[in-house]
Parts: structure tokens; C-alpha cells; sequence
């Protein structure tokens, strides 16, 4: 047992078992099951609170920690999200990790790292599917979505940063959530969607087996989005394809129009007013409505 898996003492307010209905991680156990020789993940670290795990595991990367580093943090203090916008959720609620990975090594090209982010949200949204019994979808670029009270609402977000030779990625997963915890009166959890099961062992492992495997699969394909599946996989699980949405833009430019295509480099492909496609590769998108379909 490594010091950040300590529990803490009986008296201790903020201790492991201070919420039973939120039990902390068993991280031997998650060793056992996730870093194995010939694996993607190579060490995996529970800690009790840190500010963000994409900021320590960055640090780290610099440092030369090994690709499948997996760090996790039972509460984050300074948690962040897109925009350097702050994720919020109380200890123990949620999935809170970051993993490390050095595409390069594997001989793709570094313009195609930028499908990193998406591989995550498949693998994530299919794994929470099966593993939670939960419908989940994707969200142009990085959240995951849930229905709760017949509402579409995020649960889950991703976020990709370069360090050097290395991309970390972190996911926050909001899982037993609460009405009253949620941060904003749009977010959901799976608990709110009735999900079969909260029990973030094995959701962990269902989503970072799950990343595991389709990381090896893009890989093996030389990150080619279109060979390994992940662009057409991706396609199928967004719920932001097929609707009228809002783009808003870096520079506070903002497109209007239908949201037809994920184009080659990950792009969200719009089809504006004139018949007019154009490729969005940054920026928030608001879901407007859905469009029609001609029969």
C-alpha cells in the first residue's frame, strides 16, 4: 500500500469511510486487474484529494513517466475542464483520473493525436453502456451524455493536454451524484439516469480496459481514424450529428447550422445557410434542435 492509499484514522471526519455510501477505490485491487506485463497500463495511483490529475500527471510526463501511467484522485480540488473551466463534485462521487500516453513511440503521426480525446469518449460511453446499463452519448468534442427525467444532460468530460513527447487525458465522470450535488441544474449522473450499478470499481475497469483496447486498435492502424473504426464508431454514438447547433467560436465569432459530418481530423463538419459545409475545430457547441430527416 502506497502512502496516497492510506486511509485515514477512525476520527478523521474526511477519512475513507466517512460516507459509506461512497466507499473508497480499492486500489490493490485495480492493480491487480489493470497493470499486467504486456498491458497498456503500467502503474496506477489512487489518491485521496489532489488539485487536478491532468496537472500532476503533466508534470509527471515531463519528467518521463511511462506511457500508461493512470492516476486517480478520489476528490480534486482544482479540477478543470475545457476553457480552463472549473469540475466540481464532492469525495468519492465520481471518477476523477488521468491517463499518460506517448502515441509517437508507436509510430503515429502527431497530426492525429487530436482523435485521443474522442477514442476516450468511445471507449468511456461503450463501457458505461454495457458495464452500468446506462444509455450514454457523445457530445461534439468531449463530453458524455445521459438522460435523466427525459433531459439530456453531461455527466462526463474530457480534456487533452500535450506534454512534450506525451498526451495526457483527463475524465471526470459524475456516478452517484445526487439532484441536490449537481453543480449546475444541467448536469446528470448515472445514478440519475438509473443506472443498474454505482460501483466505481468496476466502472473504472470497464472504461480503462475499454480505452486499452481501442487504443491498441488505433495504433495498430497508425492512428488512421477511418481503418481502425474510431471515426465511424464516434459518428454513431454522437448526439450532436443530425441536430441544428450553435458554435461558438474562439474570438467570439459564432456559426449556425446543421451538424452533418466527424470529417477526417476529428472536425465537426456544419452545414450552414447557402449549403455552405464548413469544418469546426474548437469551440463550444450548443445543441438547438433536432433536424428532420427526410424519409
Amino acid at each position: 500500500m502506497t502512502p496516497s492509499d492510506t486511509p485515514g484514522s477512525p476520527g478523521d471526519a474526511r477519512g475513507r469511510w466517512s460516507d459509506l455510501e461512497r466507499p473508497p477505490l480499492n486500489a490493490t485491487a485495480l492493480r491487480r486487474g489493470l497493470v499486467r506485463p504486456g498491458g497498456l497500463w503500467t502503474e496506477l495511483e489512487v489518491v485521496r484529494a489532489t488539485g487536478s490529475t491532468n496537472t500532476d500527471l503533466v508534470t509527471r510526463a515531463r519528467a518521463g513517466a511511462p506511457e500508461g501511467a493512470v492516476l486517480i484522485a478520489e476528490e480534486q480540488t482544482a479540477g478543470r475542464g475545457r476553457l480552463d473551466r472549473a469540475w466540481t463534485a464532492p469525495a468519492r462521487s465520481g471518477l476523477f483520473f488521468s491517463i499518460l500516453l506517448r502515441p509517437g513511440g508507436a509510430g503515429v503521426p502527431t497530426e492525429r493525436w487530436g482523435w485521443l480525446p474522442l477514442l476516450a469518449g468511445v471507449a468511456a460511453a461503450g463501457a458505461l453502456s454495457r458495464t452500468a446499463g446506462v444509455d450514454t452519448a457523445l457530445k461534439w468534442p468531449n463530453d458524455l451524455l445521459v438522460t435523466v427525467a427525459g433531459e439530456e444532460r453531461k455527466f462526463g468530460g474530457i480534456l487533452a493536454e500535450r506534454a512534450g513527447d506525451a498526451v495526457v487525458i483527463g475524465m471526470g465522470l459524475n456516478v452517484s451524484l445526487r439532484a441536490g450535488e449537481l453543480p449546475v441544474p444541467t448536469a446528470g449522473s448515472l445514478a440519475l439516469a438509473n443506472a443498474i450499478s454505482t460501483d466505481r470499481d468496476p466502472l473504472l475497469r470497464a472504461v480503462l480496459r475499454s480505452i486499452a483496447e481501442w487504443y491498441g486498435e488505433w495504433r495498430r492502424f497508425e492512428g488512421d481514424p477511418g481503418a481502425s473504426g474510431l471515426q465511424e464508431t464516434y459518428a454513431a454514438g454522437c448526439a450532436t450529428l443530425g441536430r441544428q447547433v450553435r458554435a461558438e467560436l474562439p474570438g467570439g465569432r459564432e456559426r449556425v447550422g446543421e451538424a452533418v459530418a466527424i470529417d477526417g481530423d476529428g472536425r465537426l463538419v456544419l452545414a450552414t445557410e447557402g449549403g455552405v459545409q464548413e469544418p469546426v475545430s474548437a469551440g463550444d457547441i450548443v445543441h438547438l434542435r433536432s433536424v428532420p430527416r427526410e424519409e
